[in-house]
């Protein structure tokens, strides 16, 4: 069964702000659905998604 996600759902379960959310949601790089006016997510989709390093990626020091 999958486990539908609103954006402050997700945003606890991923330990990210809603803003930095947002940004990934627009740009395509989280898997994400539009619902009306809101976003649901996936969750096994988003977490397979991170597993396989698709979507935040760690910044490098001295990387701007």
């Amino acid at each position: 069964m999958t486990t539908w996600l609103d954006l402050d759902e997700l945003a606890k379960h991923l330990k990210t702000p809603k803003s930095t959310l947002y940004k990934l949601v627009r740009a395509g790089t989280i898997p994400g659905h539009k619902v009306g006016r809101s976003y649901r997510f996936d969750r096994d989709e988003v977490d397979a998604a991170i597993k396989s390093g698709g979507i935040i990626k760690s910044k490098k020091k001295g990387s701007r």
